[in-house]
């Protein structure tokens, strides 16, 4: 059974983009969520393994969820434009975050270490 990722994006490029690359690598993806309500009642339904999380998306912002997973104990990564990702890093120590655009094969190797027991 493949690994499940959760993919919250508004840009709609940039969301499929994302899902593509993850499913190409094997990954059933749930999304792309352009919206936190649709997002949340995603994880409601079925918790994802891994969850790829744009801070802004269409209708606010995906903190509130991102800290709800990470209570779960779902990895996260928190993926934004470079100027916001060290406040994100010191709100949220336990996730991780990458800027955008972050290049396919980093984004695969970040899931691939999140998802690798220690």
């Amino acid at each position: 059974m493949a690994l499940r990722i959760l993919v919250a994006e508004d840009e709609y490029i940039t969301a499929f983009d994302l899902c593509d690359t993850f499913e190409e690598a094997g990954y059933e993806v749930e999304g792309p969520h352009a919206g936190i309500s649709s997002a949340m009642l995603a994880c409601q339904k079925e918790k994802p393994d891994v969850a790829l999380l744009d801070v802004e998306l269409a209708d606010g912002l995906s903190l509130e969820l991102a800290q709800k997973l990470l209570d779960e104990n779902v990895p996260v990564i928190l993926h934004s434009d470079p100027e916001d990702t060290r406040a994100l890093a010191a709100r949220f120590p336990g996730a991780t975050t990458l800027e955008k655009p972050c290049p396919p094969a980093k984004l695969l190797d970040t899931v691939s270490r999140m998802l690798t027991p220690a």
